[in-house]
């Protein structure tokens, strides 16, 4: 007699933002950074995992909005793939690219009788061969549900949103090449990151959820150069840290009063704090509390120059 084997429902995949990367840790052979995701934030990424839908994600550049897709992967242990986008891209080529021009090289070497093998002949009958599988057509492909970042999505054409509705809605596309029907095997989890450079088709909207990343709190700042910066051989003291947020703070909020268009990020205090780490401590909060130091690794611009450090 054959016993019946139960299965038990798995548990729903969920986002704490607690699960962080071990220092120097890399993925993919990429070095993994600490995310640490607000409470309001961490329910949109949940809110999107459950109703799989695509999270899109506003903020100022270098506030995180990349870095998120790369800490829900891991966290979930879940595969990746990164889309970005260029103004180029076409909303094709995160499905599939078929390669025309491949197929008609062999096929003329093949009327040339320069072709011999059995299998080139059988590459050139099969128009599937020619087909390469982009970001999204990878991931509808993967029986694990699979992280997928379209990354500045407003760098693309303004059809480009719109030419994905029906692959975003429905998880499935069809190769016109080969008329192969490709329908997810388990519904990624698509976060989707804008600039704010242009506005998306309201039909493209209705079929997000949305969510602003917000620039960190001071405390929230501190909280993630102690994150990224502690290692069991050294810890950065309370003070640096303290004393250089707090000038990093002040010189976004003279950028902010003078109408900066881009104000330094996160990113760029992160390499800042670098930096600085690479010096003496008692030298660094010297110059700290002088003339701000090492000025290319934050601004970017020569207006920015001449506007804040001439005071």
């Amino acid at each position: 007699m054959v016993e019946a084997v139960i299965k038990e429902p798995q548990k729903p995949l969920e986002y704490t933002g607690e699960v962080q990367p071990k220092p120097g840790e890399r993925r993919n052979g990429r070095l993994l950074y600490p995310y640490l995701p607000d409470k309001d934030l961490i329910e949109a990424v949940n809110l999107a995992i459950f109703l799989e839908r695509p999270l899109l994600l506003k903020g100022e550049p270098g506030c995180g909005k990349t870095q998120l897709a790369h800490a829900v992967a891991y966290e979930l242990n879940l595969p990746f793939e990164n889309w970005c986008v260029k103004s180029t891209s076409r909303a094709r080529d995160g499905l599939y690219i078929y390669d025309t021009v491949s197929r008609l090289r062999d096929a003329q070497l093949a009327a040339a009788g320069r072709l011999i093998k059995d299998n080139d002949i059988e590459r050139i009958n099969n128009a599937a061969s020619y087909v390469q599988w982009g970001p999204l057509g990878r991931a509808f492909q993967k029986d694990k549900r699979t992280v997928v970042l379209i990354d500045e999505i407003d760098k693309a054409d303004i059809d480009f949103p719109n030419d994905l509705l029906q692959e975003l809605d429905e998880l499935r596309f069809t190769v016109e090449e080969t008329r192969q029907e490709i329908q997810a095997k388990a519904p990624p989890i698509i976060f989707i990151t804008s600039n704010d450079e242009k506005d998306l088709p309201d039909a493209f909207l209705r079929r997000c959820l949305f969510h602003y990343v917000k620039f960190p709190e001071p405390e929230r700042l501190k909280s993630i150069i102690h994150a990224i910066f502690s290692n069991p051989e050294s810890e950065p003291s309370s003070v640096l840290v303290e004393t250089a947020v707090e000038r990093f703070q002040q010189l976004r909020e003279e950028m902010d009063r003078g109408g900066a268009r881009k104000k330094v990020s996160t990113s760029e205090l992160i390499d800042w704090f670098k930096v600085l780490r690479r010096h003496p401590e008692d030298e660094v909060l010297a110059q700290l509390n002088g003339k701000l130091p090492f000025v290319s690794v934050l601004l970017k611009s020569w207006d920015d120059h001449r506007r804040y450090l001439s005071k």
